[in-house]
């Protein structure tokens, strides 16, 4: 038995070690030389995704050589910045376990893959996800996609054929100088009219944004988007869902703990390195409201209220846009964030058993 599996069945109780080890024995049985489906675990901020993601991870069967049988693809549109580690809330230490004395690294992937300042997208998501997804079942491992930006998650999952927008320099001149209720209402009519689920307002909280988002949905209106092999991915979805009263206490609990941590000093470093404020207040949320602060258009408590109601605001687009997804024909198993990691884990391992038996009598 791997150093992953010791771990899960020291801390399962006595009357669920059978049934863990039932499910174990299962799933080797099943992946023997099998590529691998692909397990998504989303859910919205505060909810506990990625460490129940790598407890997953080693819950699953180990490599032949006993390391990890498992990696992480994020689906974060923020963690792929460099050194915007507070504020998109990495927490990279939850990808370093300690099992029976021995350190357990969970390889990850699509964070730290862009500068800051930059303007990463959804068509270099896909591409980057592609190349990390067909590495990671080339070496015969198991794919975990987890995140909260469910469009990210859905172009992959769905196969979305998108092709790059060029910068329309004409309409960005028109553009200037709207507010951003007047840019969304434009967003959304031509979201109409192009029959697109593309730029939930979760993704165009600000005007830049805005601006990019009506950019890309022009072009698609005018331009035919040239087809490229981007096939639907099949993938077994869990949901991490979470009450609204815990997740509103664990967001303000985690403000306060990563202002503390340095989150400010974090954003600082930015403005200091020379990135324009308008390119930190493109990523929203923290970057947004944190800049405002530092540049002297808010006070601190004005910053810390309003940055606290718009976590909350986004976490509810969030489940909004999931509950879209389903509505779109996904199927995703929700469970409660708020259970013991075990008992999450041991519903995850069932689940992806079964899910794989269906797909060998397919």
């Amino acid at each position: 038995m791997y150093l992953c599996h010791q771990k899960m069945a020291k801390i399962l109780p006595l009357d669920k070690k059978r049934k863990f080890f039932f499910v174990l024995f299962s799933l080797n049985r099943i992946f023997a030389g099998r590529m691998q489906q692909m397990i998504t675990i989303l859910g919205p901020t505060a909810s506990g995704k990625t460490p129940l993601a790598t407890a997953l991870a080693c819950a699953l069967p180990a490599s032949p050589d006993g390391s990890v049988g498992a990696e992480i693809l994020s689906a974060d549109s923020r963690q792929v910045y460099r050194r915007m580690d507070i504020g998109t809330g990495k927490d990279l230490a939850d990808y370093h376990l300690e099992v029976s004395g021995s350190a357990v690294d969970v390889p990850y992937h699509l964070i730290d893959i862009a500068e800051p300042g930059t303007k990463y997208n959804l068509f270099q998501y896909q591409q980057d996800f592609r190349d990390a997804y067909n590495n990671i079942i080339g070496r015969g491992k198991r794919p975990i996609l987890c995140g909260g930006t469910g469009l990210y998650i859905e172009a992959v999952l769905k196969g979305y054929q998108l092709s790059p927008v060029p910068q329309n320099p004409d309409l960005r001149a028109r553009l200037e100088g709207k507010t951003l209720e007047e840019l969304t209402q434009m967003l959304e009519e031509l979201k109409a009219r192009n029959g697109s689920h593309m730029h939930n307002t979760t993704d165009v909280d600000s005007c830049q944004r805005a601006i990019r988002a009506i950019e890309i949905e022009e072009y698609n209106l005018h331009t035919p988007t040239e087809k490229r092999e981007m096939p639907p991915i099949p993938s077994l979805i869990i949901g991490v869902s979470i009450d609204r009263e815990a997740r509103r206490e664990k967001i303000t609990r985690r403000l306060k703990a990563r202002l503390e941590e340095g989150m400010i000093e974090e954003v600082r470093g930015l403005l200091q390195e020379g990135i324009p404020a308008d390119d930190l207040i493109y990523y929203g949320l923290e970057y947004k409201y944190l800049t405002e602060y530092l540049v002297g258009k808010s006070t601190y408590d004005e910053m810390f209220s309003r940055l606290e109601i718009a976590i909350h605001q986004f976490a509810k687009r969030q489940m909004t846009w999931f509950r879209g997804m389903e509505r779109r024909g996904f199927t995703i198993h929700w469970i409660d964030a708020l259970q013991p990691m075990d008992v999450k884990v041991d519903e995850i391992l069932k689940l992806y058993s079964k899910s794989e038996i269906e797909n060998i009598k397919l």
